[in-house]
């Protein structure tokens, strides 16, 4: 299919800027959550025919492959691919300065087109190209790769050289979406685009004019941790990028002490959110004096649905895709086929684990599914807090599936894999555990729709959102989670799935959550899942019609549509 830029250029557009984008396994332009939202996005925005161009980072080399080895030790490898498969080229150039060398920056342009033909232009930027250094060739090779250094030159790519390519291929935008605070420095540019005549003001510091460039601006902030927060030295700053705008009048928007991007998008966004009711608070708390609203995540319906789920959809929900609320009329769907629909998901997935893993699991046995970051805040091993009641409660009663990448440089997170691994040896005689290396969109699928539970265990507050349990639900699989990010508002005890601790304003305390992890398995969740099939049915059931009918992107973008865009 030949793709032309025109024809994305006759209406005035959202500009959705994201470091990263995920919209298929084998396009590794993603790392994990924020990639993945970020896909989804897209793909309701075709779906609801939303005038939306989005820009982020091309990753020929993508974020890495992950290897295991028997002990759990994680080897990255290289993840490359060729755009030429998968998108077009452009022929347009954009330039930025990069340590006082012009880089140049091109495109390529793929298309997420919806099931009725609507589409939405994704910019994918490059800097390798033949024109520019070899050092500058690889800007934008590795996703979250490199230093500090490198990282401010992909956002430098990414919100300035992003904005001057939507300009140079003629867009015309009403609003920039910063879709975390990676590409805030297109707020700048945008600055210096606006910047008013000095004889019109008469006074140096109001020719820069900040309330134009708020006006076009909305800013959607991810993550309480604080490694989330990109802040760069201003000496790194004032060797790295040119003077955009005079450093005095950025230290005033991004901080004194350094360049504070997610600072930067707060004071020059007019509407700022996080991603769910308690992230909103919690980014109040961390920002005072700045208004945050919240709109919690969502996923997209069709996407993290798998194939037996949807034929059963297809048959007695018939539009669902499209119009996601209507998984509120799930009690059509007769208990029977619902079951074996689960069913086959859930043999599919066994299949494959055994396969890979050669871990002797089987269909009939409670399942469990872990698959998040590998990262300590996550808590992939408060499962593992007491093995000896855990091997009480589950001998020859539960299996459980991890899976999940570390990032390179995060041995903490590397250590966590290793310790499942010793864990899954030592009670290998009793529960069967498997880790599935390089976790990625296409295993997530396979994950959330076959397991029979999808456990989740962050340390609260920390967890923003989250999404997998979303996916999850949209395929019948309950949650059984702490009361963190959006289960706070999807969970009903008993009925959508349970809670792991106390309620959210209770201050953490891992102890009282595995104690309370264990109680609910051994007391509410095992005996429902072996004895009590209806009630486990009805609450497959409430997944769907409760949570899968409000957690899906395309609730999301009719709320971002309402109440950021049209301001």
């Amino acid at each position: 299919m030949t793709v032309s830029i025109s024809e994305f250029i006759k209406e005035p557009k959202i500009a959705y800027f994201s470091m990263e984008i995920g919209v298929r396994s084998d396009m590794p332009t993603y790392s994990g959550g924020l990639g993945v939202l970020a896909g989804d996005t897209i793909k309701s925005a075709a779906d609801l025919n939303l005038p939306v161009v989005a820009v982020t980072i091309l990753t020929k080399k993508g974020y890495f492959k992950q290897d295991l080895d028997i002990y759990g030790r994680q080897t990255e490898l290289p993840d490359e691919w060729d755009p030429n498969n998968f998108m077009t080229p452009l022929k347009e150039r954009v330039s930025v300065f990069i340590e006082e060398r012009e880089v140049y920056i091109g495109a390529w342009l793929y298309v997420v087109e919806s099931m009725r033909g609507q589409r939405v232009p994704i910019l994918f930027l490059d800097t390798d190209l033949p024109e520019n250094a070899p050092e500058d060739r690889g800007i934008t090779h590795h996703l979250y790769g490199g230093d500090q250094a490198y990282r401010l030159k992909q956002e430098i790519v990414l919100g300035i050289g992003g904005t001057r390519m939507l300009d140079e291929l003629g867009f015309e935008i009403k609003k920039y979406h910063m879709n975390e605070g990676h590409s805030a420095l297109l707020t700048l540019e945008l600055l210096k685009r606006y910047k008013r005549d000095i004889e019109e003001v008469w006074d140096e510091r109001l020719v820069w004019d900040k309330e134009r460039v708020r006006g076009l601006c909305v800013f959607t902030t991810h993550t309480p941790v604080a490694a989330g927060h990109d802040k760069f030295p201003y000496d790194l700053v004032q060797r790295t990028m040119c003077e955009i705008i005079p450093i005095d009048i950025v230290k005033d928007l991004a901080g004194h002490e350094h360049l504070n991007m997610t600072m930067l998008a707060l004071n020059l966004s007019n509407y700022i959110n996080g991603v769910a009711k308690k992230h909103g608070e919690v980014s109040k708390g961390m920002f005072p004096g700045y208004e945050i609203h919240a709109i919690t995540n969502g996923v997209h319906s069709f996407t993290w649905t798998c194939d037996s789920m949807k034929r059963l959809y297809d048959k007695y929900l018939p539009g669902w895709a499209n119009e996601p609320e209507i998984f509120v009329r799930v009690g059509r769907i007769p208990d029977d086929e619902l079951w074996e629909a689960h069913m086959e998901a859930k043999r599919h997935l066994i299949d494959y684990v055994n396969r890979e893993t050669q871990a002797g699991m089987n269909y009939d046995t409670l399942t469990i599914g872990f698959a998040r970051r590998a990262t300590a805040y996550k808590r992939a091993d408060l499962l593992f807090t007491d093995i000896e009641r855990l091997s009480y409660i589950g001998e020859g009663r539960l299996q459980i599936i991890y899976a999940g990448k570390a990032h390179p440089r995060d041995e903490s997170g590397k250590q966590l894999i290793q310790h499942i691994f010793e864990i899954k040896e030592k009670l290998k005689d009793k529960i069967k555990i498997a880790y599935l290396k390089n976790y990625n969109m296409e295993l997530a699928l396979k994950l959330v729709s076959g397991v029979d539970v999808w456990l989740n265990t962050p340390l609260r507050p920390l967890e923003a959102s989250g999404t997998s349990g979303m996916k999850a639900a949209h395929n019948g699989v309950p949650n059984f989670s702490v009361l963190d990010g959006w289960w706070i508002e999807g969970w009903i005890e008993g009925y959508t799935g349970w809670a792991i601790g106390p309620s959210p304003d209770v201050p953490a305390d891992p102890a009282r959550d595995a104690d309370d992890l264990y109680y609910k398995l051994e007391t509410a969740i095992i005996p429902t899942f072996y004895n009590d099939k209806h009630t486990w049915l009805r609450i497959m059931q409430n997944a769907i019609g409760k949570n899968a009918y409000y957690f899906n992107s395309h609730r999301m973008m009719r709320r971002y549509v309402t109440e950021a865009y049209i301001r």
